[in-house]
Parts: structure tokens; C-alpha cells; sequence
């Protein structure tokens, strides 16, 4: 008798696992921000060292945003930048008309005698405009608006910087030269201000009249130009840099140069590496291929601002965050050693004030010394009793 073999039993295949739905990941908070310029004319060559730069502001702008996202992937929050440049010559009160009402959150580039032209527009009523362009002090005193928020220092806050620092130094005798230009005249009127408020002596103040010609100044013009009474300093209002980087070296007497020249008082420079600001300055060089101005600065911090606000408040709304930023929980870190924070009379960004040369980064004011009842920033500029901003 042949032998039966069982065949093995066949094991069962193993049951599929239910598939479930995933759980729909809850929409992200979209922030939506207006970046709104116009292109300017470049001026007259004053110089091959000092390149015209046509798109200042937009990439610290860009910069921030990415900067903001990427805290948005942990609060569930989304940035969105709707990039806005008007051609030169172009109707800028027109295109900020076509921005949008669902853009509440504005940050402006545009020169001073447009930014109030724009706040008043029907379209800008409910919106929040960040000023990143200006440093007059008109805007922030007698014409400012209450929708407008100013990221630059004022030429007030910037003439302040040099007085702290020259009282330190005991340079208090200052010769004052003052451009043709109607902003030259404005930066007087801040060092002016800046003399009587720190007792300052002015020992002298003259109008530049002569020529633009380097050649010819270098040769007589500055120090002819130069035999006043004898000073410390010689303070240069010269915003177009038509003139001012001929007097150094070259005056009658052998006397340092500041003001908008020579020892400038300043949001940001290429020298600052402190507190963190050397990661942001070649962030944005590896990005853009240049070093980042004060423009580019502005935009950052208006931005960033934003998304500060954004985050602590949980909220996209107008309102909430402007409420936010002109309260005193408000902080805002901007790589220069303290927090920064909104002027709830005038809109005036608090900042310290960077105090450069050429090559070098001199001194940071407030100046050690200069003391306040609510913070030594607000030494800087116009403080709430002297405020014309209603």
C-alpha cells in the first residue's frame, strides 16, 4: 500500500489594514502684506564707488517675509507679499488705488512728499502704512497721520546721536556747513535743535555756494572757504553727498567732519556686526550680491514688525495688530542690542542709533550717560512732551 502524503495547509493571507482618512491639516492664517515703491531717477554720477542701487527696500522686504514663514510653520501662519513699483513718473496715488482692501498691512518706499499724499487717499483709511523711506520730522510732529508708522530715525533722532557723542568726546564747539538742497537745510534745522537742546555753541554757520568740481576744491575752495573762528567740528548737511566728502582733509584747520558726511548718524551700516547683525548682513548679501542699506534695513524691520505682531496676537486683523504694536508688550528684536519698539505719540520706530565712518563702526547712541524716566532710546529725537503730533 502506497503511502498518503498530506498536502500542507494553505495559512491564510493576512488581512489589509483599514485605510483612514488622514485628518485634513487645519488652513494656515494668511497674513497679507503690500510692498508699494516707485522707481527713481538715477541721479548725476558723483562717484564710481558708490553705485546707484535702483531697488533699495524690496529685498530686506523679501528677506523678512521668508523670515516670517519660517516661524509660521510652527503658529500655523502664512505670509504673503504682494510686491507693488510704480514706474518712474508714474500715478502713484492711482496704483495704491488698485492694491486692494484686502491688503491691510502696508510698508511704503516712497520719497517724503508723497507719503501723506497717500496716507489721505479714501483707500488707505483703514489700512496700517509703514513708512520706510523718510526721516523728516514734519511727518512725525505737525503733518503725521495716525495710520502711518515711521521705521527710519528721524533727521531729530540722528542729530541727537552726534550731539551725545560729541558732548562725550567734549567736541562742543561746532562750525556748521549747509547744502543748497531743501533736505539740507532740514538736517540744519535738526542740528540746530540738536545744539540748543545738549548746550552746544554754534560758532559758526555758512551756506556752501561754490562749485561741485572736485578738482578745483581740492586745490582752494575748502580751506579758504573753511578760516572761521576756531571749532572742534565742522557739521556738514549735505544729503545729496553733492559736496561734503570734499572737506575732509582739506579744511583750513585740522578739524574732524560729521553730519551727513565724514561720522554719520544711521539706521544700519555695512560696518555693524554686533548682537547678531553679521548673519543678517550676509544673508542678504549671499542673496542679493551687495551690502544692505538703510532702505533694505527699514523694509526688514517693517516687516518683521508685522509678523511679530502677527504672532503674538494670533491674528491677521488691522486692528488687533496695530493695537498690538503701540502697546507696550510690543518688542521687536532688530540686531542692535535692544529691543525695539513704536513711539505711541508720533508712530516713531524706538532704535538705537548706529554712529559710522567710512570703515568703522564708531559708537552706538544712546550714548552711556543720557539718562531717561522710561528708556534711554526716547533721548533720541522728540519725546511725548514735545510732540506736535495730534
Amino acid at each position: 500500500m502506497s503511502d498518503i502524503i498530506a498536502a500542507p495547509a494553505k495559512k491564510a493571507a493576512p488581512a489589509k489594514p483599514v485605510q483612514t482618512a488622514k485628518p485634513a491639516e487645519p488652513a494656515k492664517q494668511l497674513v497679507k502684506i503690500g510692498y508699494f515703491s516707485q522707481e527713481l531717477p538715477a541721479p548725476p554720477a558723483l562717484s564710481n564707488l558708490d553705485p546707484f542701487i535702483p531697488n533699495k527696500g524690496q529685498v530686506g522686504a523679501e528677506l523678512a517675509v521668508a523670515d516670517n514663514n519660517t516661524t509660521g510653520q510652527f503658529t500655523g501662519q502664512h505670509f504673503e507679499l504682494k510686491k507693488v513699483v510704480v514706474p518712474v513718473g508714474g500715478d502713484l496715488q492711482q496704483a495704491f488705488n488698485q492694491l486692494g482692501d484686502d491688503i491691510g498691512l502696508v510698508v511704503l518706499n516712497v520719497q517724503a512728499d508723497q507719503l501723506n499724499k497717500i496716507a489721505d487717499l479714501p483707500a488707505a483709511k483703514n489700512k496700517l502704512l509703514f513708512d520706510a523711506a523718510t526721516s523728516d520730522d514734519e511727518l512725525r510732529n505737525g503733518d503725521c497721520r495716525h495710520q502711518v508708522l515711521h521705521i527710519l530715525p528721524s533727521r531729530a533722532m540722528r542729530a541727537d546721536a552726534l550731539a551725545q557723542y560729541m558732548l562725550k568726546k567734549r567736541w562742543q564747539n561746532w562750525f556748521l556747513v549747509v547744502g543748497p538742497a531743501p533736505a539740507d537745510k532740514l538736517y540744519a534745522a535738526a542740528i540746530k535743535r540738536a545744539v540748543k537742546r545738549f548746550g552746544i555753541k554754534l560758532v559758526a554757520e555758512k551756506a556752501w555756494t561754490n562749485d561741485y568740481d572736485a578738482r578745483r576744491t581740492a586745490q582752494s575752495d575748502v580751506a579758504v572757504f573753511t578760516q572761521v573762528e576756531d571749532y572742534d567740528v565742522l557739521v556738514v548737511a549735505d544729503e545729496q553727498g553733492l559736496f561734503g566728502e570734499y572737506l575732509d582733509y582739506r579744511t583750513w584747520k585740522p578739524r574732524p567732519v560729521i553730519g551727513t558726511q565724514g561720522l554719520i548718524a544711521t539706521a544700519w551700516h555695512r560696518t555693524h556686526e554686533q548682537w547678531g547683525a553679521v548673519q543678517l548682513q550676509n544673508r542678504f548679501k549671499d542673496t542679493v550680491g551687495r551690502w544692505m542699506e538703510e532702505e533694505d534695513y527699514a523694509a526688514y524691520l517693517a516687516v518683521r514688525a508685522i509678523g511679530e505682531a502677527s504672532v503674538r496676537t494670533k491674528s491677521n486683523q488691522t486692528q488687533a495688530i496695530k493695537d498690538y504694536m503701540l502697546s507696550e508688550a510690543f518688542a521687536l528684536q532688530g540686531y542692535k542690542g535692544m529691543p525695539l519698539s513704536f513711539r505711541p505719540w508720533d508712530g516713531q520706530l524706538r532704535q538705537p542709533v548706529l554712529l559710522a565712518a567710512p570703515r568703522s563702526l564708531v559708537a552706538v547712541a544712546p550714548v552711556e550717560g543720557f539718562l531717561h524716566p522710561k528708556t534711554e532710546l526716547d533721548t533720541l529725537g522728540y519725546d511725548q512732551p514735545e510732540t506736535a503730533c495730534k
